[in-house]
């Protein structure tokens, strides 16, 4: 049935379409310039874009891929991660975490994250390391900056490689420093929902190591530096030219729009610190997230979500099965673990819309549905 025509739409979790509008000039000659050149792979586009991003971050390096995915399997294959080897992730992250593990040929080990604040504790990381461990890959969840001090003090002590999964971190920063250049590498996503997003799938791996970033560079590009001459078995997973146009362009914007989400989530927080049973997301001291999402938690998160629907507000869940519980990994080690912290965050989490092109009657409405569901 259709909507009446009185009929108010629904607030959406995020508006791309937005983005795009109020940069369409820009995008639709960049678009162009791609069009009309005679380099469509790992030419100037690309160049460009990976410069401007590692700059972004403080990184001396910055090597785009296909996806969010090959970002991290690539990473850990340029760190040293082997077949048979075993690699810490934490127990509640995205599946890509874990998939990209397994796609390196070697084992994720879960650490369970606190129940109560989702962390992930650095003991619990030591515990869990043996002989066979070789990475650890801390994860910037909803945007928001791990310490990785702690992490790579752990990794250093034991020659192990950090690879941080920033794919939802985005001009996050910690003690002033972006996000992207502490550990031996770190990994993006350029998703389309992301702070910041292609039009399709793309990636990248920022490091300071150019032994790292030349392995990169050859794992994308089918194993080779030189054209018919192929060092290892490599992918096919290079950044698009289109793809690091695009992102050139919004790349201007990123710092603009992520004040926009900060103001909207600073809004959030004023206007529903008095519900009960309701935990808002907050920024550790000396941080500053990207706020890619604005995640929730209530023991009632699916009535609650349900009496969001009704009002016209789209939520997601930021992840409703944790990875240890999906099919995938069923039969494995990990499937057996015992990890209630991830267990409970699954049961409780809600994402509210979030983006830099919520306008403030959206804002409002959200907001009035969550007291009307608590008050």
């Amino acid at each position: 049935m259709n909507p009446s025509p009185t009929a108010r739409p629904d607030v959406p979790f995020l508006d791309v379409r937005a983005q795009h509008a109020e940069l369409a000039a820009e995008l639709d000659a960049a678009a162009l310039r791609v069009l009309h050149s005679d380099r469509l792979v790992l030419g100037p586009e690309v160049k460009a874009f990976e410069a401007a991003w590692a700059a972004q971050v403080g990184a001396r390096h910055a090597v785009g891929v296909a996806s969010g995915l090959d970002a991290l399997t690539l990473a850990l294959r340029a760190v040293g991660v082997r077949p048979g080897d075993e690699v810490v992730v934490p127990a509640h992250t995205f599946v890509a975490t874990w998939l990209s593990v397994v796609h390196a040929g070697a084992l994720p080990v879960p650490v369970d994250v606190d129940g109560e604040t989702g962390a992930w504790p650095v003991p619990a990381v030591a515990a869990a390391l043996t002989p066979r461990t070789t990475a650890i890959v801390p994860v910037h969840l909803y945007g928001h900056p791990v310490d990785l001090e702690p992490l790579l003090e752990l990794a250093q002590r034991h020659g192990l490689a950090v690879v941080d999964d920033a794919a939802q971190a985005h001009g996050a920063r910690r003690a002033g420093r972006p996000v992207g250049a502490r550990g031996h590498a770190s990994a993006w996503s350029f998703y389309p929902g992301k702070n910041l997003g292609a039009v399709g799938d793309a990636g990248a791996v920022t490091t300071s190591d150019a032994a790292v970033a030349d392995r990169l560079r050859s794992l994308r590009n089918y194993g080779s530096t030189e054209k018919y001459r192929h060092d290892e078995i490599g992918w096919n997973s290079r950044l698009d030219e289109l793809q690091a146009a695009l992102l050139g362009v919004k790349l201007g914007r990123l710092d603009e729009w992520n004040a926009r989400r900060r103001r909207v989530a600073a809004r959030y927080g004023d206007a529903l610190a008095d519900l009960p049973d309701l935990q808002l997301p907050g920024a550790a001291a000396g941080t500053d997230p990207a706020w890619h999402l604005y995640v929730v938690r209530s023991p009632r998160r699916d009535a609650l979500r349900a009496h969001l629907a009704r009002a016209g507000v789209q939520t997601v869940v930021h992840y409703p099965v944790p990875p240890h519980r999906q099919p995938a990994f069923a039969g494995t080690p990990a499937a057996a673990a015992d990890l209630p912290g991830a267990d409970r965050l699954s049961a409780e989490v809600l994402s509210l819309p979030l983006g830099p092109h919520l306008p403030r009657p959206d804002q409002d409405r959200v907001i009035d549905a969550l007291r009307e569901f608590y008050l």
